[in-house]
């Protein structure tokens, strides 16, 4: 016989409570809250890299860039979810709250064994749902590969490979070389 334990939903205020206050980040969907990993070595180079890029372009402008510990909120069949993309462009101050912010731009995840099919499948249905994405960026770890997807492409995606190809973030105006955004990665 086959049992299985009840679903705890938890409220979008306990769960901020406990995020700010946790040592441990967690997503929320739909009232349910789900435990991160810690990264890799070469998930936080490559992190860092495109935030440092990004952060450094962006200085002076109505653009702000964040990292890992700041979420996103969005709204989906009236279910609250938040996520922790790597990296996150927004490009107006409506909807930025204190740990969490509605309306971003751009989106970037680098990609781990343990999110790359909620990332690949379960986010890119979710953040172009957010009216104001214009980009939503998948960046390998295991393999110098990044994958865009674009609003004016429809979504459709286009992957880049090797060492000399650019990275064309058109939504915030920025060319990153393959190179740069994998500087420091081994392998």
């Amino acid at each position: 016989m086959e049992s299985t334990a009840p679903t705890i939903l938890t409220s979008v205020e306990d769960y901020l409570s406990h995020e700010a206050s946790g040592l441990t980040r967690h997503e929320f969907i739909g009232g349910r809250v789900h435990a991160m990993a810690g990264a890799s070595e070469a998930h936080n180079l490559i992190s860092g890299n495109v935030f440092g890029a990004i952060h450094a372009h962006l200085r002076g402008g109505p653009c702000k860039a964040y990292m890992a510990d700041f979420k996103v909120r969005l709204e989906i069949n009236r279910e609250d979810i938040f996520y922790y993309p790597d990296v996150m462009v927004a490009c107006q101050r409506i909807g930025v709250e204190h740990y969490y912010l509605r309306y971003p731009t751009l989106l970037v995840e680098v990609l781990s064994p343990s999110t790359e099919n909620i990332d690949r499948r379960e986010k890119l249905l979710n953040y172009p749902q957010i009216s104001t994405v214009e980009e939503y960026v998948l960046i390998a770890q295991e393999s110098r590969e990044v994958t865009l997807h674009r609003r004016a492409e429809h979504w459709a995606p286009r992957i880049l490979t090797g060492a000399d190809p650019v990275v064309d973030f058109r939504s915030i105006k920025l060319s990153l070389p393959l190179a740069q955004i994998y500087e420091g990665v081994r392998g």
